[in-house]
């Protein structure tokens, strides 16, 4: 009996910051998550600092890229939710299934444009240059 073979994760770190996260954002978000899970990421970020709403809709895609991120050996984390959204994330009880960092501790500042290699950037135990990437999901007025 063979064990399957974990993909090898391309992407150390990505960071997405969302300034809304509700049902009619839904599409538009989903897709960047879907995008970013086949990069196979060790560490996706979710900066809701800038986050004005979030519904159930929103809590339902965090917990399915949570469990898509477990089938790949990855780690979802939510970072610095305002007072009323990590109320929510309380209430909904995604804070005992997530982490949240609220002081910003969850990563470095990540300043390497989308795909780009930084000239500091690490190489790994395969030779392969380190890359971080970051995404924003902004939402159509």
């Amino acid at each position: 009996m063979t064990t399957p073979r974990r993909p090898e994760c391309t992407v150390p770190l990505v960071e997405v910051a969302i300034t809304e996260f509700d049902l009619a954002c839904l599409p538009e978000t989903g897709t960047v998550f879907d995008r970013l899970l086949t990069l196979h990421p060790g560490q996706v970020v979710v900066d809701l600092s800038d986050c004005r709403h979030i519904d159930a809709a929103g809590i339902g895609l965090l917990l399915d890229v949570h469990r898509r991120m477990l089938r790949i050996g990855g780690v979802l984390s939510v970072r610095n939710p305002n007072p009323r959204i990590a109320r929510i994330l309380q209430t909904a009880r995604l804070d005992q299934i997530l982490p949240v960092h609220v002081d910003g501790a969850a990563s470095s500042a990540v300043t390497t444009a989308p795909g780009a290699v930084s000239s500091d950037a690490a190489v790994s135990a395969a030779g392969h240059p380190t890359v971080y990437g970051r995404a924003a999901v902004t939402v159509r007025s």
